[in-house]
């Protein structure tokens, strides 16, 4: 996850889940080679390597990996989640005004440790609740800096407000 574009109109949050793509596709390739490797060579249960081997990656591609973009706009006053996976996408929009802030959500898990997600806090209005950033927990420090960076920019954003009213 990390910061794009931060200006004072416009903060994009992105997450692109390169590394399990590329295993993914690697995993893919693997089996399918294997697969028809063994065709080749006459043995025709290669088919079924080939098939449910290279079918699970497939199938795991395309569940677990989707880009996430988080579109901060200042002057059109919304927040837009934008999720694209291989079956296409879809957006959400939410008023800027109704984000009071940015956190860390934590799991704990017995065999690898901590991993984190960004939600956003709307305290009230029509989209009260805790929305995810990404729907999938990972590890790295990305999630603490777009979590300070929509904070920091919100803090901003809620500034101006004051100021006009």
């Amino acid at each position: 996850m990390k910061v794009t574009s931060n200006t004072a109109d416009l903060l994009i949050i992105e997450d692109k889940p390169l590394f399990l793509g590329i295993m993914l596709v690697l995993f893919i390739l693997a089996f399918a080679g294997a697969g028809i490797a063994m065709i080749s060579s006459g043995a025709w249960w290669g088919a079924k390597f080939l098939v449910f081997g290279g079918g699970m990656g497939v199938a795991a591609f395309a569940v677990f990996v989707r880009r996430v973009q988080v579109v901060f706009h200042r002057s059109e006053g919304y927040v837009e989640f934008r999720r694209r996976n291989v079956f296409g996408g879809h957006r959400v929009r939410l008023p800027l005004n109704e984000i009071s802030r940015a956190e860390i959500e934590e799991s704990m898990s017995s065999d690898s440790g901590s991993t984190y997600r960004v939600v956003l806090v709307a305290e009230r209005g029509e989209s009260a609740g805790r929305h995810p950033v990404t729907i999938a927990y990972s590890s790295g420090r990305g999630h603490q800096l777009a979590a300070e960076a929509i904070n920091a920019w919100l803090e901003t954003a809620h500034e101006v407000d004051t100021a006009r009213a």
